[in-house]
């Protein structure tokens, strides 16, 4: 793997020290965890792909193309499993992710500033799907960032037949990127702000990454209620261990509104559906049905409110 053209995009825009960090940095990246060397095994054994034809802008990323050996093609990606964002389609291989994200993707795009041109941080992005569905729009460049190995890996598993350079993946958290960087025209956070023990701070965060007038589109776990509203859960939400605060969306408006944020607005509310998390062949653990109380699907199984997301867009001054 390379990043070669994104530490050159960093440079070419004056962000020069912090190119170097990652530079520095990225010989330590991915190979520490355990499990590597098999997924990179999975990684190296995808066939080649002809005639490759990207499509970005429909619900499932697709390479159509034509692969010479569709059933080394599937048993590669199966080695990448299990498969959580999604879906994607690899020449005559459909991957049927446990998240349909597509359907997020459909609450957010409509409300979003234009995204051509634009340079794109996508914070937690998972294997990278919100981000090559951005590529639609034609944006500058887009910059996903998500600690985790596997889906690292399976964003090269497109990256490496595509080998765009208007779009990259990095494996680091949120403080590996400069405070107050100022820079990005729009940020995206959706599905990370629950897990944070300080909101407030991953907020304000969030804001110095933007430039001035930039946009924030942010998608949260919410409960229903009004100004104050939050639950905390004891231990385990939806058996998630690292769930912290779930506030209301009006409480949500006066955080974003307290840190800065200006324009702030709730674009959809609703309820997560059994059809769009769940287990499939690609995910075969237990999803989110496993996580409802049998008897009342609105609770979780630990009693508390099943999940329910706003999506909130907001601008930085």
């Amino acid at each position: 793997m390379t990043h070669a053209a994104l530490f050159s995009y960093l440079r070419s825009h004056g962000l020069n020290q912090w190119a170097r960090q990652l530079e520095s940095a990225s010989t330590r990246w991915l190979t520490g965890h355990g499990d590597y060397a098999r997924w990179s095994a999975a990684l190296e054994a995808l066939p080649a792909l002809e005639n490759i034809r990207a499509s970005f802008d429909s619900a499932a990323i697709t390479l159509d193309a034509h692969c010479a050996d569709s059933d080394a093609l599937r048993q590669a990606l199966r080695g990448l499993m299990p498969w959580r964002k999604g879906p994607y389609r690899f020449a005559d291989v459909f991957i049927d992710c446990e998240w349909r994200s597509d359907f997020k993707w459909e609450r957010v795009a409509p409300h979003l500033a234009a995204l051509n041109g634009r340079r794109i941080l996508d914070i937690g992005c998972g294997n990278g799907y919100h981000c090559w569905r951005a590529l639609a729009q034609s944006p500058g460049f887009v910059l996903g960032i998500e600690p985790s190995v596997l889906f690292n890996l399976q964003f090269q598993a497109v990256q490496g037949y595509l080998q765009r350079s208007d779009i990259d993946m990095l494996p680091i958290g949120i403080e590996d990127i400069p405070a107050d960087l100022d820079w990005f025209d729009t940020v995206f956070s959706m599905g990370v702000l629950y897990h944070r023990r300080s909101p407030l701070d991953h907020l304000y965060q969030l804001k110095g990454f933007l430039r001035s007038g930039g946009e924030l589109c942010l998608e949260t776990l919410v409960v229903e209620g009004g100004p104050g509203q939050v639950l905390l859960p004891r231990d385990r939400y939806a058996r998630m261990r690292n769930v912290w605060f779930i506030p209301s969306s009006a409480e949500l408006l006066l955080w974003l509104e307290r840190c800065g944020f200006v324009n702030v607005r709730v674009v959809d509310e609703s309820d997560t559906r059994l059809d769009e998390q769940r287990s499939t062949g690609w995910m075969q653990f237990e999803s989110l049905r496993q996580s409802l109380d049998s008897d009342n699907p609105g609770l979780t199984v630990e009693g508390l409110p099943a999940p329910r997301r706003a999506v909130v867009i907001a601008n930085k001054p």
